[in-house]
């Protein structure tokens, strides 16, 4: 998901906003967050893109998009030669989307335009630098280290091995984050244990946060 969307992103740059359905790989606010944001919950976030979900048993608010659907399948039932692979079928939905977009008229826009005609001349809206600057994630975690001297905590949306030290290995510690800040406490003494920040923006595949560093290298 996150990497179809950075392609349109790549093609059309990014927009002020978003609006999906709450399917897990779009938000997992209803998942009880307890994995924090996932990856374009993350990825959004970061951009400054506003992130909207539609209602729950409320499917007219994507009514646009499922109007769009039914079209599509329709045109794809009336071919008179039907897909038997993958690739057929991609190529059927790149000549639908040819069509669609910059051949068929639209009674729905004004003097009949077609959707890419109406797209090129209406101005865009661009992400904001304070739309989501008070937009934090908060949580509390228990757990306890391992006997290898980590904890795991999940990120963007992937697991993270914390590393503490095998010393104290069994020790039962609070987890408190604040977005990508996390500090790790002895939850019977208090004691600081470990303070980072990870940094999802040099390398969003690494999993290990080994001790003496802050931040990921």
């Amino acid at each position: 998901m996150l990497d179809t969307f950075r392609r349109t992103c790549d093609q059309h740059e990014h927009p002020a906003s978003v609006l999906t359905d709450n399917g897990m790989v779009y938000t997992v606010r209803f998942a009880g967050r307890r994995g924090g944001r996932n990856h374009l919950e993350h990825e959004l976030h970061r951009l400054g893109i506003v992130q909207k979900n539609g209602r729950p048993n409320h499917p007219t608010t994507q009514g646009k998009v499922e109007r769009f659907q039914q079209t599509m399948k329709k045109w794809l039932r009336a071919q008179p030669d039907q897909p038997t692979t993958v690739h057929e079928l991609q190529a059927l939905l790149d000549t639908f989307t040819e069509h669609y977009n910059h051949h068929r008229p639209h009674r729905s826009l004004p003097h009949r335009q077609t959707p890419a005609t109406a797209y090129q001349a209406t101005p865009k809206a661009r992400p904001s630098t304070t739309a989501r600057e008070h937009d934090s994630h908060d949580r509390l975690r228990r757990d306890k280290i391992d006997k290898t001297g980590c904890v795991t905590l999940r990120i963007a949306g992937k697991l993270r091995h914390i590393g503490i030290g095998r010393p104290h290995a069994g020790t039962h510690v609070l987890l408190l984050i604040h977005d990508h800040d996390v500090r790790i406490i002895n939850a019977a003494t208090g004691e600081i244990l470990r303070e980072l920040t990870i940094d999802l923006t040099r390398d969003l595949t690494r999993d290990y946060q080994p001790r003496g560093t802050n931040t990921q290298k």
